[in-house]
């Protein structure tokens, strides 16, 4: 009961983030008591809006900065989106607005070039050209993603920013197409630009879907994708309207073509800090290498194994179940300032560094291992630079599949180098056998197992662990260098299962932010091609 006998009850109004937007506040009359309308007893209550501290007047500065926020920000912003959204959009924007300038000036190049002013030029040719140019991009939106559907969501930053290289190379060719002779020449030229603008159309907006899936942290995909839609409106307003003045006063051929050279520049520089900014989460190959190496290179238990391969031993000491939080695991922001855009795919490349504080991160330049196909089909798995076809059409092979398929019996996978026979200077491939029921965690355990045993293997047989063999001449060196890889494998394979350590090293992952659900198997962005499966039996 209230102090003059009422009965209040409030409605606080609140955001997406819980803030209290209104107050409304209800009272209960008591019973026979009069109101200022002259009725009794019919009312029985009566509703105040409270004033609620910090909340923006109609026209102020604060609620128009509320407004533009609804408008084109996620609802919940910045809580319903991840923490590298605000620094691509700002650099995503300033790239579409110098882009949307250089379009104008090519357009007017193309316009120029399919007879725009010129008395003698034909619509029906103008619009024969259109055509072929509508055709071919549309077969080369075809093949493009036939070609690298798979990779797109893998590879989405690097493919984001491939994107607009094709747009920028599209637009040159329509600026050169003036000064193209009218003919096939130019329709070549045109048609070139159509098929660049469509590869840019397939590649932005798959990397783009992908970004936007990452961003988003509410199941918001949607809404971000919308919202994204609506700032590009406004950045491709405004610049319509700034080009339209640049366009109507630049007209000399130098002129447009150094202030397209400028604009052009910035916007790839402006994009390439945008990818730049996004912090992926998922375990593509090159982030793979570079957490996988870290993580591996602060295992005490690594360092041991690695001492005893060099000394051509069988056994080490029995490792010890250590805390998973002595591993040194970079996080998705300090893998995404030491990736590259545009990196070997398939490449095993072992990355060193360290931690210091108040030193940051200190970087070296990667070892490259080898190389590394996974999802391979069986007849490329069974292939090796000494295999032998026959005439019956069967394939003779030196790799030892009896003892593989028994070592990894009781694995998803099956792992294999070639060739086998090393050298002092061996750069081998690794080939991974996925079997039918691998799952995203068996690409990460696979690739682990890969980017270890070649790291191992190119130890061994460098030229300071050659030297020390220097000595020992081998009747064998073919069936010596096989038996060294297969050791290898077994003894990288019980590292990798002795107290549990794989799993113990996935969920250190998870704990430091990447998606790596142990439960549902993993998240993985290994495979860039469709890879196949096989049943062992």
């Amino acid at each position: 009961m209230a102090p003059n006998g009422r009965n209040t009850i409030a409605f606080t109004e609140v955001d997406e983030l819980n803030n209290p937007a209104s107050t409304l506040i209800y009272s209960e009359l008591q019973s026979g008591q009069s109101v200022k309308d002259g009725l009794r007893n019919e009312i029985r209550g009566r509703v105040d809006i409270a004033h609620v501290p910090g909340a923006s007047t109609p026209w102020s500065m604060k609620s128009i900065q509320n407004l533009l926020a609804d408008v084109f920000l996620p609802a919940g912003y910045p809580h319903s989106v991840s923490e590298d959204y605000v620094p691509y959009q700002i650099f995503d924007s300033l790239q579409a607005f110098s882009s949307s300038i250089a379009g104008l000036l090519s357009s007017r190049a193309v316009l120029q070039g399919v007879g725009v002013g010129n008395a003698d030029a034909s619509p029906t040719s103008a619009l024969l050209l259109h055509i072929l140019q509508d055709t071919s991009g549309r077969i080369a939106t075809i093949l493009f993603a036939h070609r690298v559907g798979t990779a797109l969501e893998p590879e989405c930053k690097m493919y984001r920013f491939a994107a607009d290289i094709f747009n920028d190379l599209a637009m040159v060719l329509d600026c050169l197409s003036p000064m193209i002779p009218a003919g096939v020449s130019r329709v070549t030229v045109l048609s070139a630009a159509g098929v660049l603008r469509a590869l840019c159309g397939v590649a932005g907006g798959s990397s783009k879907a992908s970004l936007s899936a990452h961003f988003a942290k509410w199941g918001n995909l949607a809404e971000v994708n919308a919202k994204d839609s609506s700032q590009e409106t406004v950045i491709s307003l405004v610049g319509m309207l700034v080009g339209s003045l640049v366009v109507s006063h630049i007209t000399s051929f130098t002129a447009t073509w150094l202030t397209l050279l400028a604009l052009l520049t910035l916007h790839l520089s402006l994009n390439y800090t945008a990818v730049r900014s996004v912090q992926m989460t998922t375990l593509n190959r090159q982030r793979a290498n570079i957490v996988f190496s870290s993580m591996l290179s602060s295992d005490p238990d690594f360092a041991l194994l690695a001492s005893v391969q060099l000394a051509d031993q069988q056994n080490y000491a029995e490792p010890v179940e250590r805390n998973q939080e002595d591993l040194q695991i970079p996080s998705p922001a300090q893998v995404s300032r030491r990736e590259r855009i545009f990196d070997a795919s398939g490449t095993l490349k072992w990355y060193l560094h360290s931690l210091k504080e108040g030193e940051g991160e200190r970087h070296t330049m990667p070892e490259i291992l080898g190389k590394c196909r996974i999802g391979v089909s069986p007849r490329e798995f069974l292939s090796s630079p000494s295999s032998i076809s026959t005439s019956s059409g069967s394939l003779r092979t030196s790799i030892p599949i009896a003892a593989l398929t028994s070592l990894f019996d009781d694995e998803d996978y099956i792992l294999i180098f070639t060739p086998m026979i090393l050298g002092t200077n061996p750069k081998p491939t690794a080939k991974i056998l996925l079997k039918q029921h691998a799952t995203p965690k068996t690409h990460l355990k696979a690739w682990m197992h890969a980017l270890l045993a070649a790291r191992l293997l190119t130890r061994s047989c460098s030229p300071s662990a050659q030297a020390t063999q220097d000595g020992k001449k081998r009747d064998d060196e073919s069936s010596t260098e096989t038996g060294t890889v297969l050791s290898t494998l077994e003894r990288t394979l019980s590292f990798l299962n002795e107290t549990s350590r794989f799993k113990r090293y996935i969920g250190a992952l998870g704990d430091k932010g990447w998606e790596v659900d142990v439960e549902g198997g993993g998240v993985s962005a290994l495979e860039t091609r469709v890879g196949t499966r096989v049943v062992v039996s």
